[in-house]
Order: C-alpha cells, then structure tokens, then sequence
C-alpha cells in the first residue's frame, strides 16, 4: 500500500482510494487513548467509584422495580460489556428480574427488534432474564407528563417505565455531538425515551439556530440546558457512561448521578476528540464513521457538520458514507424533498416560523451549515438514484478524483483528511507568530 493510500471508515469495514501524487495531506486523527485495563476492570472501575452518589448496590436499596436505558443501534455502545454486571447487581440486591426492563431509548427513531436487537443487546442472557423494550415517542399513553421547563416552556413528557421505576439508569455513549454538544448522560433521556412533542420543541429553528448548539461545546448551549431541566424535573437519575477507541473497545467509565458522571466524562474525551488545527483547508475529506452511523444519509449529516471550523469559505467538503439503509425515515424523505423544491433559504423560513418541528427535518435543518459553508459532495454505495436526488449534495464515483478537482479548483494542494468523520472534531486554532 503507497503512502497516498488513505483508508476512511465505511461500512463494516473501510474505504481506500489514492491521493494524487501532488496532494500536502494532513490526517486529523485522535490521539492514541493509553493503554487500558480489559472492559471488565474499566466497568468495575467506574461502578466502584461512583460519582456524586453511592454505589450501585448501594443504591438498589429499598428499590421494588428498576429500568435502564440504553441507546438504539445507530451508536457503537458496548452494551454486551455491562448489561448483565449490572443487572446482576440489581437482582443481588433485592429487585426481581421481573421488575427489571431495559428500554431501547429510541427517541424518534424506528424501534429495534429481531436479530437487531439481539445485536444491540450482545448478550442472551439479558434477553432471556428481564424485559427488554423499545420506546415508542407517539404512543401517547406510554408517557407521563411532568408539566413544562421553566426557562424555555418545553414540554416534558417522559416514558413512563422510566419515569416510574425506582432506580433509573442511563447508559450511553459519549462522544461529539453535532447539535447537543456530547452525547451520552441527559441526552439519553431526552430525546431518548421522551414524547414527540418534547423532541420535537427543542428540535425546533428556535433552538437549533443558536449558534452555541453545536458539537462539543455545552456553555449556553440551549438544548444541552434544556435536557438538563428535564433531568432535574424528573430527579434522582443515575446514569454509566462509556467512551470507546477507534475500535469499539471500551476504554473509560464513568457511573453516578447523571448529570456529574456525564461532565466527568466529557472532561476526559474532550482531549480524544477535540482536535486543534493550524489552518483552514479548501479540501476536507472525510467520512461518516463507518457502522452503524452510516447506514443511512439522516446520520451522515453529522459528518458533514463536524469539521466545518477548518474548511475554507467557499470550499468543498468530500464525504463517504455507506447508507446500506437508504436515505431515513418518511418523515425525513419529506424534509429532504422540501429542501431540494424550495431550496435552502426559503425552506429555512418555513423553520423559523414553527414552534414544534415537524418530524427528523431537523437533520435536514443542520444540513443547512455545510451548504452555507461551501459545497459538498458524497460518496456512497447505498442510495437510489431517487434517494441521491433526494440528499441535495454533490455525488461522486471516484475519490481521487473529486481531490484532484478539489486541488485543481482552488489552486491549493494541501487537503484534510477525517477517517474517523464526526468522532473527530478539528478545531481551527491558528499558530501564533
């Protein structure tokens, strides 16, 4: 393999094409997490010294039900590591395995089942002692209403196996989040098991303009604010929160109260994750981080918005995504379609006049950023020719060769390249002179 070899992830697997001979490449990558204890110690680690709260069998006490949550199959969340430890805790400590349900924390995504669930849960065991369900954001009476924000007037309405359990656990992955901030803690909970009304409030133009909603930073931001209301109306959460390499390995822990044990781990991945460039680039390349993020277009969006701070105005942003899965959901066939119709300033307003979202156009909404930024092309072996009319970007056969029009176009060899796609977040940080 030459060293204009570059691999993106893709799929199941990766992507490799070559750079032309005259490409300055700059690879952005995260910087190698220490060598770690095996999974098991790292979960024991964290479940040993809990934070802001006491251990978990500690916190069984006098509980007659429990629920965890864990989040649906489209993050890489190592749920075949600590389900069963944590559900045995549970039972050694006095809650039957009938009072205890793990719910799929959905949002408004399609519920997992079958051999995807089976998947998603990586453990028979699990499936075969206690419930497991999927949350279902329209199924009106499956929630329970807990009134509204008090800064922003969004309605709160949880799931009701949750909210009603007498120990409440989230779990989750934390990693940059394109809207949110992080993933991981609060935000299992809300989008995960909360109404659509809920979703779609603060998936509205009102917050999703903000310019402090964006990945990896939580300061002002108003979803993350608002999340964090919703944790605190509902009280007493806990919640484990794990951070993964580039190859899915568990390699940090954090378990506690819910909104401490999330910081504590967004301190530690934020010098994984939030990587300082020294210029901007006219050519990014970079891709949606392979399975299962890019199973469908919905999800490649996020890689599309995470490396706009070192991609030049006016400059082309290269993407390769699988999207084994099509384009999404209807709902988001339908915001796509109003995108391409109208185009992009004019379905804006539409936004902008809403107070409640309509269903997952609010993926469409943050594509609005990489298209005010610059141009952006994909690459993929999933869509349709329909659904490729449908994404509203540029569609490309052969990498190398849209670099070297890249190149070409700009006059400008040097190219930034993201095998890792939204798990890597660069940062444009000039050099002092």
């Amino acid at each position: 393999m030459s060293e204009r070899t570059v691999k993106l992830l893709y799929g199941r697997g990766t992507l490799s094409f070559e750079l032309p001979a005259d490409t300055q490449a700059t690879v952005i990558n995260k910087p190698a997490f220490p060598v770690s204890a095996p999974a098991a110690d790292v979960l024991s680690q964290a479940l040993s010294n809990p934070v802001g709260c006491d251990t978990l069998d500690r916190l069984c006490k006098g509980c007659r039900s429990a629920c965890i949550l864990i989040c649906d199959i489209t993050r890489p969340v190592p749920n075949h590591v600590f389900l069963q430890p944590m559900i045995r805790t549970l039972m050694d400590n006095g809650i039957p395995a009938d009072a205890i349900c793990v719910l799929v924390a959905t949002g408004l995504h399609r519920p997992n089942e079958g051999d995807e669930l089976a998947e998603l849960v990586g453990d028979p065991w699990v499936l075969d002692t206690v419930k497991v369900r999927n949350h279902f954001a329209q199924r009106e009476d499956d929630h329970v209403d807990l009134g509204v924000t008090a800064t922003r007037g969004t309605p709160v309405k949880l799931n009701r196996r949750f909210v009603e359990a007498d120990l409440r656990i989230a779990t989750g992955l934390v990693e940059p989040h394109f809207m949110a901030g992080y993933s991981g803690g609060r935000k299992v909970i809300a989008p995960g098991v909360a109404h659509h009304e809920t979703i779609r409030t603060f998936h509205s133009a009102r917050f999703m303009e903000d310019p402090a909603a964006t990945q990896c930073n939580l300061q002002h931001n108003p979803l993350h604010e608002e999340q964090l209301e919703i944790v605190r109306m509902l009280g007493n959460v806990y919640a484990l929160n794990t951070i993964i390499d580039e190859q899915r390995r568990l390699v940090h822990a954090t378990f506690g109260e819910v909104i401490a044990s999330h910081l504590a781990a967004v301190d530690f991945i934020r010098g994984f994750t939030e990587i300082p460039v020294g210029r901007r680039f006219h050519t990014v390349i970079t891709s949606s981080a392979g399975y299962p993020l890019d199973q469908t277009y919905y999800q490649t969006v996020k890689g599309m918005v995470t490396p706009l701070d070192i991609l030049e105005p006016g400059g082309n942003l290269i993407i390769a995504s699988e999207c084994a899965e099509g384009i999404g959901s209807p709902h988001y066939r339908q915001a796509q379609a109003r995108l391409v119709s109208m185009g992009p300033q004019a379905f804006l307003n539409t936004l902008l006049a809403k107070s409640l979202a309509d269903v997952d156009e609010w993926q469409t909404e943050m594509q609005l950023k990489p298209m005010r930024a610059g141009s952006v092309s994909l690459y993929t072996t999933g869509l349709s020719d329909e659904d490729r009319a449908l994404t509203g970007v540029g569609h490309i056969s052969d990498l190398g060769a849209a670099v070297a029009d890249s190149m070409a176009e700009h006059g400008d060899t040097a190219v930034a390249i993201i095998p890792e796609g939204p798990y890597v977040v660069p940062l444009f940080k000039p050099v002092a002179g």
